[in-house]
This record gives C-alpha cells, structure tokens and sequence, in this order.
C-alpha cells in the first residue's frame, strides 16, 4: 500500500462562495490542483461558466450553484443541491464578501447592513448549514475568509473591519462548538492583495510605495502566495489546528514602519538620541 501524500486533497469535495472572480476563484483553483472537486457559486451561476471550464479542464468535477449569502434561504438550497450532487462535502471556504470604502462619518445604516450581512452574517449561516451535514460524517474543514483588518484598524474601513474582526470571533466559537464532531474551523486572513474590490488604491502610485515600505517581504500579496494556506487548512495536515487565524501578509502585521526603523538604527549607530 503507497504512502498518502502530504496535502492530497483527492476524493474530497470543497464548497468556496463567491468564485465569479477574483481570490474565490484562486482559493478554488488551488483546491482543484490539490485534488478536489469542486462546488462553484455565485448569485449569478452564469458568471461561472468560463471558470468552471477552467477548473474541469484540470481533471476534477464541479458542480455550480446559485448562492447568495445575504439570503437564508439561498444558503440552504445551494448547501442541500451541492451535497445531494456530490453526496458529501468535506471542505467549506467562506469567501464570499464585500466592502464599502467610506469615512466613518459618512457610512449609512445600509452600508453597515450590506457588509455585514455579507461578510459575516453569510459565513455564520454557510458554516452552519455545512456543519449540520459534516456532524454526520464526524469530519469537516471550515476555513473562513478574514483578513489583515481581523487584527488591525484602518481609517475608511469601519463596516468591513468590524465584520472582518468578527470573522476571527466567530472562528474561535464555531472551532470550539465543532471540535468534539471532528470539525475544525480556521480563519485565513490575507493581507494587501489586489482584487476587483481595491483596485482602485493601487492605482495611486504614492500609497503604492507607502504601502511597500510597511511591508517587510516589500510588495503586496499575489493571488497565489495564498495557495499553500487554502491548501493545507483544508488538509488532513491541519487536523491538530482549529480556531487559529493565519495570516497571509507579508508581515505588515508585525507593525513594522520601515524608514522609522532604518532611522532609530542610525541614530543608534551615530550616538545620537
């Protein structure tokens, strides 16, 4: 009998919201090229055609679904329709989200309602539905979406920060209310990669540099330095993890102001105070 090799995701079947464009689509193809088949969503299943081309094309099955995660209803049907094609589901990526870039004055009772019942309301409930049937099979990896604003604030950010936060809350409660069912549940949280969402920053050659000097690794994320995380979360190599956040941020998390430190080092070099 061959030894199982590490991070092999075949035979399995992983569930990732939002896969229309964007990191959805990254998550899923690493997944795909992992081994596993895969259930593509979005509100409009339409917008999955070109994709799911893609992801047969690498030899695994797909199944796609309209889901739209501000709506219970919606969850439930796309939930039961995935796993009665499939007839199991052993991994779920709560990536669906949005976001509302305003300062904090200006953000509306519906700016705050769209990003939440987005980004953390439909995970709670996508989770919930997945894990009513994982109980079952006592076995189950949810890897749920955060981000870099899970642990830190930024100005303009308010609604999304807060959901964002609340990702990384609701991982550790989920993790300790699954665990006994043999159910982990972690928090991918990427740092500052372009998406369709943010394009627009990056297109500010000044924040650009900022924004690398922040950084210590000196760039912003590509798509792809998230497909070892996506992977082994979902892995049976990641059984002993459960209720972490990992972030994926080049390590702008440390806090670090590059040109601050280059400058208290001379100082010290200098003797000067």
């Amino acid at each position: 009998m061959s030894e199982r090799r590490l991070f092999d995701l075949h035979g399995q079947v992983a569930l990732v919201t939002g896969t229309s464009r964007g990191l959805g689509q990254y998550f899923a193809r690493a997944l795909a090229k992992a081994g596993a088949d895969l259930v593509l969503t979005s509100r409009d299943p339409l917008a999955l055609q070109e994709f799911e081309s893609e992801i047969e094309a690498l030899g695994r099955k797909t199944f796609c679904v309209a889901l739209d995660v501000r709506k219970r209803e919606s969850i439930e049907s796309a939930v039961e329709s995935a796993w009665k094609h499939f007839g199991q589901i052993q991994i779920l990526v709560n990536n669906a989200g949005c976001n509302v870039r305003k300062p904090a004055l200006d953000v509306t009772w519906d700016d705050w309602d769209l990003v939440l019942e987005t980004n953390l309301r439909g995970s709670f409930f996508a989770a919930q539905a997945m894990a009513r049937r994982m109980i079952a099979n006592r076995y189950g990896r949810i890897i749920n979406i955060g981000s870099v604003t899970s642990v830190f604030g930024y100005a303009g950010l308010a609604p999304y920060g807060a959901s964002r936060g609340g990702i990384r809350q609701l991982t550790m409660s989920l993790a300790d209310d699954w665990g006994p069912h043999g159910i982990t549940v972690n928090c991918l949280a990427p740092g500052w990669f372009r998406t369709d969402q943010n394009k627009v920053m990056y297109e500010d050659e000044e924040w650009v540099a900022y924004l690398k000097d922040r950084i210590p690794v000196k760039r912003p994320g590509r798509p792809d330095d998230l497909d070892g995380a996506v992977v082994f979360l979902a892995s049976e190599e990641s059984r002993y993890i459960t209720g972490q956040t990992l972030l994926i941020d080049g390590g702008i998390s440390t806090g670090s102001t590059r040109a601050t430190a280059r400058s208290s080092s001379n100082s010290l070099s200098t003797g000067q105070k």
